[in-house]
């Protein structure tokens, strides 16, 4: 560790983000400030240039979650600069890497929530779009619909092909992964005043989130919610990070393979 790093006055809010715990107002602005500004992204920038191209408006989501989860990235690596000297997520601001669970349990473990996530995800579809037809319909956003796949449906296989494929390594792996590392790995271990709660406040806060997609929410907490706890109570986030994703990356590939193989609408 650079001995500059322990003798160099931070400032006060790098102090408060690398705190144990934050309190709770802190902790849910740091849960929904990201959501919001994905979606100021996607309105004011991505949208009008996914529009003028005529391509899906899940592209043009897939670049706003970019735009603000790249940076987020970066915000940790350097809020763990301020503790080791250096730009690292391991050893900084992010917690439960220790990988503290053996390797075989924590397999079977990652299998049991990504089965569990991709299965209750599925199968909670028909909630999800009774709420949205009964709730949400006044929500506008181009492409949204009480289908899970109304931001792709209605282009052509070639577009279609051409969307998942340039979208696909960052929706299908690395923005999960970015969001596993700021909401389990940063906020989750900050929460330890809510003791047994901390799960269930991380996995709400999460899902809303999602401010494109609120008729999701209760959803969002069947499937997420056992993954999070097991992180949360192994202090191993390489379970979420199986679930999530992982199921992410399963619901890619397939996605892929069906647009090649023809399915024009998913």
């Amino acid at each position: 560790m650079n001995e500059s790093t322990l003798t160099k006055p931070r400032p006060k809010f790098v102090e408060v983000l690398l705190a144990d715990q934050h309190s709770i107002p802190l902790s849910i602005a740091l849960h929904l400030v990201p959501g919001a500004l994905i979606v100021a992204v996607y309105a004011f920038v991505a949208a009008p240039l996914v529009r003028a191209i005529d391509y899906p408006p899940f592209l043009a989501w897939a670049i706003a979650l970019a735009v603000v989860l790249f940076p987020l990235l970066l915000g940790l690596a350097w809020l763990g600069k301020q503790v080791t000297g250096r730009y690292c997520l391991r050893g900084g601001a992010l917690k439960y890497l220790d990988r503290p669970v053996p390797r075989g349990k924590v397999t079977a473990l990652i299998v049991f929530c990504l089965l569990w996530m991709t299965v209750l995800s599925l199968s909670l579809l028909p909630v999800d779009n009774f709420l949205y037809d009964h709730a949400f319909s006044w929500i506008t956003y181009e492409g949204t619909g009480d289908s899970a796949t109304s931001y792709l449906n209605g282009y052509s296989q070639q577009k279609l092909l051409t969307t998942l494929l340039i979208c696909g390594p960052f929706t299908g792996w690395f923005l999960p992964l970015i969001e596993e590392y700021y909401f389990r790995g940063f906020l989750l271990p900050r929460l330890a005043r809510l003791r047994g709660w901390a799960p269930f406040f991380n996995v709400f806060f999460f899902s809303v989130y999602h401010f494109w997609a609120p008729w999701t929410v209760l959803s969002k907490l069947v499937f997420l919610y056992p993954g999070v706890h097991l992180a949360w109570k192994k202090r191993d986030i390489r379970i979420s990070i199986g679930m999530h994703p992982g199921s992410a990356l399963l619901m890619t590939v397939v996605g892929v393979i069906a647009v090649a193989m023809g399915r024009t609408s998913l």
